[in-house]
């Protein structure tokens, strides 16, 4: 073994044992570390975490309520999005989303992710009448939901700072927010997907500003639109720094850039590859964030499956419904006799969890799993002519 091979390993074992490591040793790592050594390390880390659960891998139950497709930021890699003034824009109406949150609890969902545009008339009188609304229809639903852009967004249009913002909309019924809106926080990369964006240190800024109200969230990280390795470790560089003050991230999930019918035209794409090693060294560098996710929605169920053998202790939802990257080409669809397949096949026991990734239903006797074929993920209900999860159901079509 060469001397730069050595060094990797010491700091693969360093990590393995609970070291912290540096920005820098997390960059050498990610570009140089043999992939099996990666996914042993990141392994290693998770079952010392999880040390008694260890043999468990979740998942959850949810439905993204996408509530507008008009948005003013119009950013390069989605495909969702339509200009405000296109005759493409549509809006669902507050009987609409009741409606989808009663199909949600029907199927056994705890959880309702509320995403859309930027709608230019959507400030915060919209979220809090929305959120109160499916609050007191469905108060067993977990609201998790938005991210920091949308709060820069509704606190702008409402003239109102982001604080007042956040506690408002918390107060109206929101649990946490979803860290959507992240995508590369540095700046070059995201100047250049998403120019009409606040920066990525202004979105690091309102999520503290929520962690320190008690609104915990996730984060996320867009792989696969052109940004360098150095700019990858750099976002979970950032974020880890915000994790040390606040603690308020529950978990990491990095997805990938989907190609189709965006402005980027599939120019660049992260390979499934890429995607495991930053798996792997999420687990490793953020060593202050719980859970890391594995995203079987954009790279497929036996990548998915894979991230729980290199780092991931959570594989995502059964969703029952969902538009935004199916719009730019995620096709893959699971249900949930399958997703307990696919954790069971790597190893691992399945666990429905909730929102705060307490488990609500372990799995752990093949012979009570349940067999509902309702429970099962999307065809998007606007992305494919036609296409619902559920047409039993009678799904009402965007229109």
């Amino acid at each position: 073994m060469d001397q730069a091979a050595t060094d990797l390993q010491s700091v693969l074992d360093r990590a393995a044992d609970g070291g912290r490591i540096t920005p820098e040793e997390a960059l050498g790592l990610y570009r140089s570390a043999p992939l099996h050594a990666l996914g042993a390390a990141a392994d290693a880390v998770r079952r010392r975490r999880y040390a008694g659960v260890e043999h468990i891998a979740t998942y959850i139950i949810e439905r993204n309520i996408n509530y507008t497709n008009a948005c003013v930021t119009a950013c390069k890699f989605c495909a969702f999005f339509a200009a405000p003034k296109s005759d493409k824009v549509w809006v669902r109406d507050l009987d609409d989303i009741l409606r989808r949150c009663a199909e949600t609890v029907a199927l056994g969902g705890t959880q309702i992710m509320f995403q859309g545009g930027h709608h230019p008339d959507f400030g915060v009188e919209y979220y809090e009448e929305s959120f109160s609304a499916i609050k007191k229809a469905y108060p067993q639903l977990v609201i998790h939901s938005l991210g920091a852009s949308e709060v820069e967004h509704m606190a702008r249009i409402s003239k109102v700072g982001v604080e007042e913002a956040i506690r408002r909309i918390h107060a109206a019924g929101l649990d946490s927010f979803a860290g959507a809106g992240a995508e590369l926080l540095p700046a070059r990369p995201r100047k250049a997907i998403a120019p009409l964006k606040e920066s990525g240190e202004r979105w690091l800024e309102i999520m503290e500003i929520a962690h320190g109200l008690g609104v915990e969230s996730t984060t996320t990280m867009l792989m696969g639109t052109g940004e360098t390795n150095a700019e990858r470790i750099e976002h979970l560089r950032m974020i880890r720094d915000v994790q040390d003050r606040t603690g308020g991230f529950r978990a990491f999930i990095p997805y990938t850039y989907q190609p189709n019918n965006n402005a980027l035209k599939g120019q660049t794409q992260a390979t499934v590859f890429e995607y495991l090693r930053m798996i792997a060294i999420a687990r490793i560098f953020l060593d202050n964030v719980a859970h890391i996710q594995g995203s079987w929605l954009t790279t497929g169920k036996d990548i998915g499956q894979l991230s729980l053998h290199y780092g991931a202790d959570d594989l995502g939802s059964v969703m029952l419904e969902e538009n935004v990257v199916s719009s730019a080409g995620a096709k893959h669809r699971s249900n949930r006799m399958e997703l307990l397949e696919l954790i069971r096949g790597a190893g691992r026991v399945p666990a429905q969890r909730a929102t705060t990734y307490e488990h609500l239903v372990v799995h752990d006797d093949p012979a009570n799993d349940p067999v509902d074929d309702h429970v099962v993920s999307h065809l998007s209900s606007i992305a494919i002519e036609g296409g619902t999860a559920h047409p039993e159901l009678k799904l009402i079509d965007a229109g």
